[in-house]
């Protein structure tokens, strides 16, 4: 024997050819290099190197080829692979000293631990009701996309299990291949249907029911085959062992589900003990799931899924979740990839055989979901997407393989292939249904995407987007001070955003055939939830601002999208739903003391997206107490510089002036050097629409004294600060343009290089910022791209391409002789 820390390989000796693995207790810690000790023969230094290097190098892995947008889990399985034989593991004495065999045992334990909490989670969040509600049509796609693939693997494995000489069992090897073929991963099909916008479609819908139904049956066959395995060959043992299992799975719901539900209940007013049991219960129930022979990681998703949904369940999720998805899991992923040994595939045929057999498998789901979509008069398309759909693979199938390779049901080699394979055929999917079956959005056409009209009475469609209830009084207060009435009606469609978490259940909320509507089935799966209550909140309000407002209709949905995507939602909706401007709350929150405090910073990319890509006019409200009414009337101030942001903002400020309880003052920032005759042709014709929408607006309010207006020469950016600076600190409501067109941006030249928020244009950010000084709340405009200068202004003559050469024409001759101002009035 060598050192006290090293081990023995006696497989000469031993009949099994196991390794034996002899070690010292005692050396656990160690007492210092000063002591000429070396720290890799102790057992907790060593384990400490190791767990630092699999995190370093699993992270290192996920940034590097996030750039791609594969799966996380794939790049954390890349990360394993790297320290594996195939790679670092080439380098000499790096096995032997960072992952020697005696350490391995521990490792692999820490690997057991967290991937049975891993698979609880996943039960936790698993929707039973899924199965009760899944029709016809996905029981049909799971058939399909099960037993073609099944039966595949089965006949192949035989071929491959004779020519690979593993030493494993046959049967086992073959029905675990099948397993293998035909499971779905039904976590990363959720990532890949968020991605690729499908959640709420029947594409979407069909796969996740479809998927559901597959991992069962993947689940039980996969206990057959261990089962199968462990009696070596003896059917009725392995059978014996599967209803050992499904009588465990009976006695979970039957003993532990109304245990944990009085638990659940007792949690609403003790501490943390109940959260704390729970967790041993997932203990106890993978020790006697292991102890009846299928292991333990299925004692662990049962115990889940007798876990009910809600702020129980929730809470313990998030309590395990950081620490197993953060440190445990990286440790199962680096296991993998310790025994990911590709140099030990011997027979390269059987190893392209494999990968053959695989392909084969995934065009069988792929012809058989095009066969049943076709019975139910389906577009192939859509058949094709969830054939593509159904291969997904992930940690669930990596969970399968090292299961299979720790119960011996598969060899280094297979194991090995079945690995790589797993990587592959996932990375693939994504790409071919974005490029080539998801099918592509339809183009909207529609008139009306801004306030400003011909007609100012005519309905205006408002998109208002809601992330929380506290969005909701400011947006109610903006939308009353414009002012609807039965004569100038407004249909809002409220928008709750909810940020999707990538978890099942938080997929299958937007199931609804009827998105429009809050319904039963959302509040089903909301069911003790805090979004429960957010969005009967949000509901509730707008409903009982329709009831006593006049000329307001009011129809509430809601969007589930992660933040990076969810300004996709938004432009479907208002697209859909012919929106002429979209409302959006900040991203910061007013504080008790005044100040501002961010709410969440990815709304801020939201809102800038949104801006940037709206079909229609959208608008950023940022709520300082509008709600809170400090004076009577409401003070409402626009700023106005010129081009089609502003114009905007007079379409909008027309509306506002109607109303009884709101007193509107027009401050307008005229350059010094307006009407010199080096203007740009492009520049004089923004100048004749706005000349046009202020002559409009002010015959219309100003005269009449409803208006207050005052214009201001100033000829740079200092000025113009300065001249803000003047206004009246009484004023509750800012109403700005987030540009300021060619003219006025000459006015602002400068502000922008000390924006704070330059998706709110350099006034908006000035008003918005804290140092600034204001109070007053502030909604800063941006006209849709394509109105700029092509659309029928509200009251603005449409000018014929001679009539407006002629009118540029006078106007330059009318500037460079000193003309009047009022040329066009």
């Amino acid at each position: 024997m060598e050192d006290a820390g090293s081990f023995l390989d006696i497989g000469e000796v031993n009949a099994s050819s196991t390794p034996l693995i002899c070690f010292t207790p005692h050396m656990i810690t160690t007492n210092g290099i000063w002591r000429a000790e070396n720290p890799f023969l102790y057992a907790f230094p060593v384990f400490l190197l190791q767990l630092m290097l699999i995190v370093v190098v699993t992270r290192t892995a996920i940034f590097l080829l996030r750039p791609l947008g594969l799966p996380r889990y794939m790049s954390e399985i890349v990360g394993g692979f790297l320290l594996g034989p195939t790679v670092m593991g080439r380098i000499p004495k790096f096995a032997s000293y960072v992952f020697p065999m005696r350490s391995l045992m521990l490792l692999d334990a820490l690997a057991h631990l967290g991937l049975v909490y891993y698979i609880f989670i996943i039960g936790v969040e698993v929707e039973l009701d899924v199965l009760r509600r899944a029709g016809r049509r996905s029981f049909g796609f799971a058939a399909v996309c099960t037993l073609p693939p099944f039966v595949l693997g089965v006949l192949s494995g035989i071929a491959i299990h004779r020519r690979l000489h593993e030493g494993t069992n046959a049967p086992a090897f073959a029905i675990f291949l099948g397993v293998a073929f035909s499971a779905t991963a039904f976590s990363v099909l959720s990532r890949i249907l968020a991605e690729l916008k499908l959640v709420g479609t029947e594409v979407g819908r069909l796969a996740q029911s479809a998927g559901v139904l597959t991992d069962w049956f993947a689940w039980v066959l996969l206990a057959f085959s261990v089962a199968l395995a462990q009696s070596n060959g003896n059917v009725f043992a392995s059978l014996w062992t599967v209803f050992c299992g499904i009588a465990f799975y009976i006695a979970s719901f039957i003993l532990a589900r109304p245990a944990v539900e009085w638990l659940a209940q007792r949690s609403h007013t003790s501490g943390e003990m109940e959260e704390c049991a729970v967790l041993v219960g997932v203990m106890v129930s993978s020790f006697v799931a292991d102890a009846v022979g299928t292991h333990a990681v299925f004692g662990a998703f049962v115990f889940g899924l007798a876990v009910p949904n809600g702020p129980f369940g929730l809470a313990i999720v998030e309590k395990a979740e950081q620490l197993v998805v953060g440190l445990l899991l990286p440790v199962f992923f680096a296991i993998n990839g310790l025994r990911t040994d590709l140099f030990a595939v011997k027979d390269g045929g059987a190893a392209v055989f494999i990968v053959l057999v695989v392909f084969a498998a995934a065009l069988a789901k792929v012809i058989g979901s095009m066969f049943v979509a076709a019975m139910y008069e389906m577009p192939l398309q859509d058949g094709a997407s969830i054939g593509l759909l159904m291969n997904t693979k992930g940690v669930i199938e990596l969970v399968m393989l090292y299961i299979a390779r720790n119960k011996m049901v598969l060899g280094d080699q297979s194991f090995s292939v079945m690995v790589v394979l797993s990587v592959l055929v996932t990375s693939l999917v994504s790409p071919v249904m974005s490029s080539v079956v998801k099918p592509a959005r339809r183009l909207v056409f529609y008139k009306r995407r801004s306030i400003r009209w011909p007609d100012p009475d005519a309905e205006l469609r408002v998109l208002a987007c809601a992330h929380t209830p506290r969005d909701v009084p400011a947006l109610i207060c903006l939308l009353d001070l414009c002012h609807p009435t039965k004569r100038s009606p407004f249909f809002i469609f409220v928008l709750h955003l909810i940020e999707l978490s990538f978890r099942a259940s938080a997929f299958l909320l937007n199931t609804s055939h009827n998105p429009n509507r809050v319904n039963t089935n959302l509040n089903r799966h909301l069911h003790h939830s805090r979004l429960q209550s957010q969005v009967e909140h949000i509901t509730h309000a707008f409903e009982s601002y329709e009831q006593h407002a006049a000329g307001v209709s009011v129809i509430s949905f809601t969007a589930i999208s992660p933040y990076p995507t969810m300004h996709e939602d938004v432009i479907a909706a208002a697209e859909d739903r012919h929106i002429a401007i979209v409302l959006l709350p900040f991203h910061m929150h007013q504080t008790v003391d005044g100040g501002m405090e961010v709410f969440h910073p990815a709304i801020r990319s939201l809102n800038d997206n949104l801006l940037s890509s709206s079909p229609c006019t959208a608008a950023i409200l940022i709520d300082r107490g509008l709600a809170v009414r400090r004076s009577n009337p409401y003070r409402v101030t626009i700023v106005f510089f010129g081009g089609a942001d502003d114009r905007e903002v007079l379409a909008l400020a027309s509306r506002m002036a109607a109303h009884p309880a709101v007193t509107l003052s027009m401050l307008r920032f005229v350059p010094k050097d307006s009407y010199s005759s080096s203007s740009c042709v492009e520049e004089v014709r923004e100048k004749i629409m706005d000349e046009e929408c202020v002559k409009e607006f002010t015959e219309r309010w100003a005269k009449g004294g409803v208006v207050e207006y005052e214009e201001k020469e100033v000829g740079n950016a200092e000025e113009t600060v300065s001249a803000i600076r003047g206004v009246e600190r009484r004023e509750d409501l800012f109403v700005v343009g987030r540009g300021q067109g060619m003219a006025g941006s000459r006015l602002t030249a400068g502000m922008a290089e000390w924006s704070e928020c330059p998706e709110l244009g350099p006034i908006g950010d000035l008003l918005a910022s804290p140092d600034f000084g204001m109070e007053a709340s502030v909604l800063v405009v941006r006209a849709q791209g394509g109105i700029c200068g092509a659309a029928v202004g509200d009251g603005m003559v449409a000018l014929s391409p001679e009539s407006r050469e002629e009118a540029v024409r006078v106007y330059l001759d009318s500037g460079s002789s000193g003309g009047s101002k009022d040329i066009l009035r």
